[in-house]
């Protein structure tokens, strides 16, 4: 039972408080938190983090910490996950998260952490259903806050999903296309150490799923290779049974997007693109050479490549150049490249020197390589979809498929 969460912004400033139970949660615990988060810059502080008094829960979006307080021991995952949700739904409102956007809409943000939890318990968690208690901010509503003094977007009567046996989904769902859209998304996490050798290589990915079908249809789809994946989380709709007895996905889908399921898929033996460093350094000079190519081609473009690097500390200039793309070192110390697609006619390369500050010789950090990338239309899983039947709709629906893998943390060490 969660007792209370905060929204908290980068300076540890408490924009948001909820009280979630009769017991109050002394706001001083967020100053705790902070010096603990503080003392943990170096690393990753922890998801679960253990005061004298609670035990805390935390999540960090975009320069917001969600964080949840409890007296009493629980499962991690459910706060975390509630956390996350809330996370989810509050970005799904407002179309970007971020202190300014918080404090903008303040009053909307407290209603839906009303509605998504009761007494401690998570209650409302379905973004349909909640739209249809909360309207979503538009400018139309926010001038008629303003001329007519109200500031709440609460509906006068309970959704429609209220009364259905799938509580995710409305009794009637208006303007129904009668369509149904899956896409595969996947970011794909490596290691390379500094040998060139493949140290770790996984891809997460999620099942996204938009509908437009109307009544109460029935959907099942299964998947050419599902041995392959790993620590799969369901969205409520799924049916488990199935899942578990012939791993075949079973749902009644919610109107419109939503996430039906996530995966892991480990041990991938390859990725799709190759980053060689190499670094020199003597006399206090560093010579750097940085190559970039395909190594496994996915039969589908790969663009949007970009790779970057902290500069290392007691670097007292440095003077790198590339013949394919740009090369922008930022305000922070970091050799942002961006490549874009990869020619077909030369590898890209990036090279230059980092000049160490006087007394040094030899540099004793190397840096880190952090690459970007995206493909559209594979999955470097392997994972493929082999069919999704469609029951309980007057007519046949139009089905679309999609894949995308984008890198997620693909690092190559030097």
């Amino acid at each position: 039972m969660l007792q209370c969460v905060f929204l908290l912004s980068d300076s540890g400033e408490v924009m948001v408080e909820k009280q979630m139970t009769a017991h109050r949660v002394d706001r001083g615990i967020c100053g705790w938190f902070w010096d603990y988060v503080l003392a943990h810059a170096a690393g990753d502080a922890s998801k679960v983090v253990v005061s004298p008094t609670h035990y805390l829960f935390q999540v960090y979006r975009n320069g917001v910490t969600f964080l949840a307080c409890t007296q009493v021991e629980m499962p991690p995952l459910l706060a975390i996950e509630f956390l996350s949700r809330v996370a989810d739904v509050l970005t799904d409102y407002l179309g970007d998260l971020n202190e300014d956007i918080i404090k903008d809409n303040f009053v909307l943000v407290y209603q839906i952490l009303d509605e998504m939890m009761d007494n401690g318990f998570p209650l409302t968690t379905e973004p349909n259903i909640l739209k249809e208690m909360i309207a979503p901010p538009n400018i139309v509503s926010k001038m008629l806050n303003v001329v007519t003094g109200k500031s709440s977007n609460l509906g006068n009567k309970l959704p429609d999903a209220a009364a259905s046996f799938v509580p995710w989904r409305t009794t009637v769902v208006k303007d129904a296309s009668n369509e149904v859209y899956v896409n595969i998304v996947e970011e794909l996490d490596a290691c390379v150490n500094r040998e060139g050798a493949l140290v770790k290589c996984e891809a997460y990915g999620k099942i996204q799923v938009n509908s437009s079908l109307p009544g109460v249809p029935e959907l099942t789809l299964s998947f050419s290779n599902p041995t392959i994946i790993n620590d799969v989380r369901f969205h409520p709709c799924v049916r488990f049974r199935p899942w578990e007895s012939n791993q075949i996905l079973s749902f009644v889908p919610p109107d419109g997007q939503f996430e039906l399921m996530s995966y892991r898929v480990k041990k991938l033996k390859t990725t799709p693109i190759y980053v060689k460093p190499q670094l020199t350094s003597d006399s206090g000079n560093c010579r750097v050479n940085v190559m970039v190519g395909i190594k496994n081609d996915p039969g589908k473009p790969i663009d949007s490549i970009t790779v970057q690097f902290r500069l290392p500390p007691l670097i007292a200039s440095a003077d790198l150049t590339a013949n394919y793309g740009t090369v922008d070192i930022l305000a922070d110390q970091t050799c942002f490249w961006t490549i874009g697609q990869i020619p077909k006619d030369k590898a890209p390369s990036l090279s230059g020197n980092l000049h160490l500050e006087e007394g040094l010789t030899h540099l004793h950090t190397f840096p880190t390589f952090e690459v970007k990338f995206r493909i559209m239309g594979v999955a470097l899983s392997g994972l493929q979809i082999d069919k999704l039947e469609v029951k309980n709709t007057p007519n046949a629906p139009y089905k679309g498929f999609r894949a995308q893998t984008q890198a997620g943390r693909y690092e190559v060490r030097s």
